[in-house]
């Protein structure tokens, strides 16, 4: 107890400290305990140093310091009493961290508490690079499977297959095991190897593959270019990590090459990465001194502006890479953060056209605060928020909340949930913003597109069902596997289709329609009411409606069925490329719409100068 006693006083001393911090103006130092501190949004690496307040000065004063110092006296004085006072002993560590909660509860929902392994998988996602093998993992029938060994790295070039099953890893059996500790043990310094043990279909035993660990470098720009056919280039981008851009100047480099005559730039369920990549990305693309974002905080002082070509960029470009030819930017609910930025801004200065469905609206300014010593615990903590050069607010309000009313949909995270959302939020008069050309946009979170896609269909049970339990994937492997001779070139015939419908009948796959669980509920109310004997005729008839209704619905998603049998297959037989080249370009509606326009140019030329021409970027300019 005296030991808690010295904690409890080593804290109070500690927020002492901090009070005087504050008071003074000194609490954005860049530096603690020798750990940088970065700024996230999902973007990072902006030394802290830059966005401090000028002086206390700018600091709010309705908190005084002696009102601070009042009410943490307060919780060290509750903390105290229920460590030492109440009736069954607490665990230190669950008083504290029940603390932390509740300090954290009433804050947006990106404002989190991390420990280290999410703080570990976040950084690998900025610094784009881990030691390992290189591969997706799933968990199937028990055991690990391989979803995709990457180009180039250890497993890719050691022959892994997708579909390939991981019985055991140095010899110890996957059986049960979880993704997450299967990837701990394949995992280590490169230049170590391990041992993994496969079953592969139409091998009658397993083989042992001993594999060297190296650097696996995680690539943002998934695939570059030319739709066939046409003279117009392609980038998708996935992430926005430390070498996101030299990897896209590399690309549109080798496109410029070929001189081509427009660019998809293809941002969709791109949820971000790093805001220093998001302005060398516009300014890829923008003439230099132009303004990107801007993020604005609680203090007077702290808006923070960024611009195109700004001094401490990483690249050696002397001019604008894609200064002025037709650029189409592909956008959707998943596109999020960094990827709206750049997306706004391109927007704003009229340069290219947005396409697809309003954006996810995450615009946050996020730092991270290591707690106490060591790295095991990070505070990720929202300090500001974003605006593109319109004036716009990135940040929609709803996700702002930290409840959620889609919570509670199976399989679905959060920020998955909140998309649902995106785009049904009505447009406002009192959200009309201008870009330089004098173009009506709007605000209220997000980035709404100038042109939607044709095609914003809703995926049904019976394909949603389909993906989740990754029947699609699992039919590929067996296809190819019985079928060596098969190429990218393949067509999914109706005898194929009945053979993918005859195997996801051996596998048992159901799902639920809208009407049967309207059934469910039905049943559940004639049981409780004891009034089956009335209502059972009526319940079995239902019942024979919900089979022919899940027939139905196989035939209405015939389409999206064939495209996704081809996708497996093809990745199987030619990666990931081969699924760009012989799929996504060729039959992707928002591409095949992006192509078009770009091959009109008086049609494009025609989206861009719509509005009065002058630099108008609010409507108090009026």
């Amino acid at each position: 107890m005296k030991r808690f006693s010295f904690l409890i006083i080593s804290l109070t001393a500690f927020m002492l400290g901090l009070i005087w911090a504050v008071g003074s103006g000194e609490a954005y130092q860049g530096k603690r305990a020798g750990v940088e501190n970065w700024i996230f949004a999902d973007t990072v690496k902006i030394n802290l140093d830059e966005t401090a307040p000028a002086d206390g000065s700018e600091i709010k004063t309705e908190d005084s310091r002696e009102t601070l110092y009042r009410e943490i006296k307060k919780l060290n004085s509750v903390v105290y009493d229920i460590k030492n006072r109440y009736m069954e002993e607490i665990e230190t560590k669950e008083l504290i961290d029940a603390g932390i909660e509740g300090m954290l509860k009433n804050l947006d929902r990106f404002s989190v508490l991390m420990e280290k392994q999410s703080y570990d998988r976040l950084m690998e996602s900025t610094h784009g690079k881990y030691e390992g093998l290189g591969m997706e993992i799933d968990s199937r029938d028990d055991y690990i499977i391989v979803v995709t060994p990457m180009e180039g790295t250890p497993a890719y070039r050691m022959g892994l297959h997708p579909g390939d099953q991981i019985r055991a890893i140095d010899g110890q059996s996957t059986y049960k095991m979880t993704t997450s500790d299967a990837s701990k043990l394949m995992r280590g310094t490169a230049g170590t190897s391990v041992n993994l043990t496969i079953m592969r279909q139409g091998l009658a035993s397993p083989i042992d593959f001993e594999i060297e660990r190296a650097v696996i470098e995680l690539k943002s720009v998934n695939y570059y270019g030319i739709v066939e056919g046409t003279n117009i280039g392609y980038v998708r981008l996935s992430r926005f990590a430390e070498e996101t851009t030299n990897e896209l100047i590399d690309a549109i480099s080798e496109l410029n090459e070929q001189n081509i005559d427009g660019l998809v730039f293809d941002l969709r369920s791109n949820g971000g990465g790093l805001l220093q990549q998001a302005v060398q990305v516009a300014g890829l693309f923008l003439e230099d001194g132009r303004l990107v974002v801007y993020s604005r905080g609680q203090y007077a002082g702290s808006e923070k502006r960024y611009y195109s070509g700004m001094e401490g960029a990483t690249t050696n470009l002397d001019s604008t890479l894609y200064p002025d030819k037709p650029l189409v930017i592909l956008v959707d609910e998943g596109t999020a953060s960094a990827s709206e930025i750049v997306s706004g801004a391109i927007q704003d200065w009229d340069r290219g056209v947005i396409m697809g469905h309003r954006t996810y609206g995450k615009g946050l300014v996020q730092q991270l605060f290591p707690i106490g010593n060591g790295d095991e615990h990070h505070l990720k903590l929202t300090t500001a928020r974003y605006y593109v050069p319109s004036g716009r607010c990135i940040q929609k309000p709803e996700v702002e909340k930290k409840g959620n009313v889609h919570a509670g949909v199976a399989g679905m995270d959060d920020e998955k949930a909140d998309s649902l959302n995106t785009d049904s939020m009505k447009i406002s008069d009192k959200e009309v913003y201008y870009t330089n050309a004098g173009r009506t946009v709007y605000g209220g979170g997000g980035i709404l597109p100038d042109i939607e896609v044709e095609e914003n269909r809703v995926y049904k049970p019976i394909e949603i069902n389909l993906e989740r339990e990754r029947l699609f994937f699992d039919f590929a492997v067996k296809y190819v596997a019985e079928h060596p001779e098969v190429t990218r070139e393949i067509e999914i015939t109706d005898d194929i289709v009945d053979e993918f419908k005859a195997y996801i009948k051996e596998k048992d796959f159901t799902y639920k329609t809208a009407l049967e669980v309207s059934l469910d509920e039905m049943k559940e109310i004639v049981e409780e009411e004891n009034k089956d004997e009335l209502f059972s005729g009526a319940l079995d008839e239902f019942s024979g409606l919900v089979e022919k209704e899940k027939d139905a619905d196989f035939v209405k998603s015939l389409d999206y069925i064939k495209r996704a049998i081809k996708r497996e297959i093809v990745s199987k037989i030619g990666g990931q490329r081969a699924v760009y080249e012989d799929v996504i370009l060729k039959t992707d509606p928002a591409v095949l719409q992006a192509v078009k326009l770009m091959q009109d140019k008086n049609e494009y030329s025609k989206i861009l100068e719509k509005g009065r021409n002058y630099g108008r970027t609010s409507p108090e300019d009026e």
